[in-house]
């Protein structure tokens, strides 16, 4: 009887468990089972893995195998056992040692021809391993680099099943023929989901990235809606854009991941480790280091905007743009039923997604951008008369957005339709993306240095209790905003969205707490009544 045990990982959202690929050989007719609740696409790895061993030079035992997955209870999914089953299977033959296998985790999926191809969800796998203690991690050659991005582990990366055999058995390497070249590595297939990319509006790049013209310089006029884009990446805010087609709300919402600071270290491996989940991470941009823009359409459904589908869970749109952009243009267009289930995760930063397969957990701390028109044909103003909706149709219309959920959005700016003269003035437009970037940027480091010891970093984050108590205003500031709250203008937590909005608005002026001129442009910027205090963060200061 031969026995031998290496290990790989199954993912759960976006969490890993370290499961134990155990191979038994018994005497008896040539049969192989394979056990520990396996999905369909890991049974069929009985014969990719028995042709890709045969086809590797090596000998497939003719006895009775037994493949277990330990530990039984957690589903498991994916190929990515591939690699694993095939070695303990060689070393219960004993064409490897055993005992070298025994503390390697191994990830990755076999082609017939023996050649080790990329999956999707990498850098968690290799983050669940290094967190449970093993120091050995062998994946696909081309994935090597995001696996590297965890540091004291060390990682193996390999081209075929053949070299693999040949290092843990101590013997020369052989060497691969690379493919031709000017064509796609079809290895690299395995890293992206079919039909995702920068045209569906859900990339790992931000939208500067994306494209190096876009400017804040570029935005005609929109003072208003402009102060409310820099409050906004300054600190976490969700922002409402409101006004007529062509105004310029989504070349706002463009430009905003470009002012937001860069992510820190901790914050580009959750990026990243939820993009390589959902087969979005790049191929040649193992870390994704700059805020992620997501823009579905308002078509999407609730699954795909939240996360779900069948079997174990995927992320949605909401965890895709995971400290970064989700801009929803047409908010209004989108379901309400599928709105609604926004309000779990604005308020807690994740979600929690149920299903007979089990319960996943994804983050979701993104900066909500929604952007409407008036009315359905859009011209709907106070100012002039051009709108020809019925005043039901409007309300109608209105009504879509439920109350509930503008109510957690700190920000709601109406954009003004664009002159003639706005867009005919050839003398120096409005402040570019980078002096507003520096600005947010030094505002971030104040609010950073204050939440010090705190489980928040942004102020949008801090709980209203604790700036009511451990953080106050200027004495007298607040008294507008309360008799606002005793008006039934501002509910409860409106109030405390305003006194966040107020310190953020602080730390970008450079005042130590908030006064009223803070509390003044916070209150205008979230119920759109003029307190008579200038529209733009440089007069302030």
């Amino acid at each position: 009887m031969g026995f031998a045990r290496t290990c790989s990982v199954a993912l759960v959202g976006v969490e890993g468990v370290v499961v134990e690929v155990q191979a038994d050989l018994e005497p008896g007719v040539a049969a192989f089972t394979l056990v520990g609740l396996p999905d369909k696409s890991l049974t069929e790895s009985r014969d990719r893995v028995r042709a890709a061993v045969v086809n590797s030079g090596a000998e497939w035992p003719q006895k009775k195998l037994t493949v277990g997955l330990s530990p039984a209870s957690v589903p498991k999914a994916g190929s990515g056992f591939d690699l694993a089953v095939a070695c303990a299977v060689l070393g219960a033959s004993e064409r490897i040692d055993p005992r070298v296998l025994a503390d390697i985790v191994m990830i990755g999926e076999l082609g017939l021809d023996g050649r080790v191809r990329p999956v999707r969800g990498i850098l968690p796998a290799v983050l669940a391993a290094a967190e449970a203690g093993y120091e050995q991690v062998v994946v696909p050659e081309c994935a090597a680099a995001e696996a590297s991005l965890v540091p004291g582990v060390s990682v193996l990366g390999v081209r075929s099943l053949r070299q693999l055999i040949a290092v843990l058995a101590d013997e020369p390497v052989p060497e691969e023929e690379p493919d031709d070249l000017g064509r796609p590595d079809p290895l690299l297939a395995g890293l992206r989901m079919p039909g995702t990319g920068a045209a569906t509006g859900m990339h790992s790049l931000g939208a500067a990235h994306h494209d190096q013209g876009h400017d804040l310089a570029d935005v005609v006029g929109q003072r208003s809606a402009r102060t409310a884009v820099e409050v906004a990446a300054a600190g976490g805010h969700h922002l409402f854009l409101e006004g007529p087609p062509g105004a310029g709300k989504t070349m706002l919402a463009e430009r905003l991941p470009a002012v937001l600071p860069g992510l820190t270290r901790e914050d580009s491996l959750e990026v990243t480790a939820v993009h390589s989940i959902a087969g979005l991470l790049p191929p040649g941009k193992p870390l994704i280091d700059a805020a992620p823009y997501c823009a579905p359409h308002h078509s999407a459904t609730m699954q795909s905007l939240v996360g779900g589908g069948p079997g174990i869970a995927r992320p949605g749109a909401v965890s895709l743009a995971h400290r970064g952009v989700l801009f929803l243009d047409e908010a209004p267009e989108f379901s309400t039923q599928t709105l609604d289930a926004l309000r779990q995760p604005l308020e807690a930063g994740h979600v929690v997604i149920a299903r007979s397969a089990g319960v996943v957990r994804f983050p979701a701390r993104f900066l909500m951008v929604l952007a409407a028109n008036p009315c359905p044909c859009g011209r709907f103003s106070q100012r002039d008369t051009l709108c020809e909706c019925p005043p039901s149709a409007i309300r109608r219309y209105q009504a879509r957005l439920s109350g509930p959920l503008l109510d957690r959005v700190d920000l709601r700016v109406e954009v003004d339709p664009v002159g003639r003269h706005e867009l005919a003035h050839r003398g120096p437009g409005g402040e570019s993306t980078a002096t507003v970037a520096d600005r947010v940027r030094a505002a971030r480091e104040r609010a950073a240095a204050r939440l010090v010891d705190t489980p928040w970093r942004t102020n949008s984050e801090v709980p209203g209790r604790e700036l009511r108590s451990r953080w106050q205003a200027r004495s007298g500031a607040m008294d507008e905003a309360e008799r606002n709250l005793e008006r039934g203008v501002l509910t409860a937590r409106g109030l405390d969205r305003v006194l966040r909005v107020a310190w953020t608005v602080a730390d970008l002026v450079g005042h130590d707490r908030p006064d009223a001129t803070d509390v003044a442009l916070a209150l205008q910027l979230r119920t759109g009544v003029p307190r008579g205090v200038p529209m733009a963060i440089g007069a302030l200061t």
